[in-house]
């Protein structure tokens, strides 16, 4: 029997969400026949909608694929632990949960600990989900992160670069990443998650608490930022994602593929005599 979470997001959520993510499966890719993906749940409400959305998907689509619920507990308090499988239980996802110690090491890298976090996150995640017999992983990103992310590269890091779709593993071979909620807006899942009356797992690191940090954090100064544009431009975030998708290489002062590095002064001149 269908329940009213997967039930909206036939009705209410089908444009706002399901239609979304199909078009991003279609548009990137992201979904083959017979592939295995392990959906990789943190217990937010991204995750658990993605999860929640490949569930429903995976009954009417008409490319097989399979799914495992995966779900890395880095460290939780017991109360977020009981959170997470409260929700899973909740949403009839059959989740699988493994320990591992990356808050408590994170916690030792003073200066960047949420980037050695995300870091061992992902290789913890990538192992877990070869040993499952998948080759792919799916993330909840959605279309907020990736407007974030960009800006977040020009601001912090000083270059043009985004948060893609669909990603080979560096170090996991035949292993992919997928972000199958890359074109669904960050409100849509909020407005979800309110209409089933759901309440998720917000950060829950520990490490950030204690330290003051996650509101303070450079994507939350981002995140602020491209709220205050968007008040006077509604398509504000529409248009940082679509940067990436026009880049003119002629009004660029440099760029690279690999370690092939370009100058405009290498094609200046032949500009001018066309």
């Amino acid at each position: 029997m269908l329940d009213e979470a997967a039930r909206s997001l036939n009705t209410t959520f089908h444009r706002s969400i399901r239609a979304k993510v199909c078009d991003a499966i279609a548009q990137y890719a992201l979904i083959a026949p017979h592939d295995r993906i392990a959906v990789c749940i943190s217990g937010g409400k991204d995750s658990m909608l993605l999860a929640k959305m490949l569930q429903e998907l995976q009954l009417h689509s008409d490319v097989p694929f399979s799914l495992r619920f995966l779900s890395m507990d880095p460290g939780y308090s017991p109360e977020n632990r009981a959170k997470l499988e409260e929700n899973a239980a909740k949403l009839h996802i059959p989740l699988e949960i493994f320990h591992t110690d990356v808050f408590r090491i994170a916690d030792t890298h003073a200066k960047n600990p949420c980037f050695l976090c995300a870091k061992m996150r992902r290789g913890w995640l990538y192992t877990q989900a070869r040993a499952l017999g998948c080759n792919k992983i799916a993330l909840g990103h959605h279309f907020d992160d990736v407007a974030e992310t960009i800006l977040m590269a020009m601001v912090y890091g000083g270059q043009v670069q985004t948060m893609m779709p669909k990603l080979h593993a560096e170090h996991y071979p035949g292993m992919e990443l997928i972000r199958p909620l890359y074109l669904v807006h960050e409100r849509d899942v909020i407005a979800w998650a309110a209409h089933n009356g759901l309440s998720f797992l917000d950060c829950a690191c520990a490490v950030s608490a204690r330290r003051g940090e996650g509101e303070g954090s450079k994507r939350a100064e981002i995140k602020a930022l491209i709220a205050r544009l968007g008040e006077g431009n509604p398509q504000i975030k529409q248009n940082i994602v679509n940067s990436v998708k026009n880049i003119d290489l002629t009004r660029v002062l440099g760029y690279h593929i690999g370690d092939t590095k370009s100058n405009f002064l290498d094609f200046y001149n032949e500009e001018e005599s066309k």
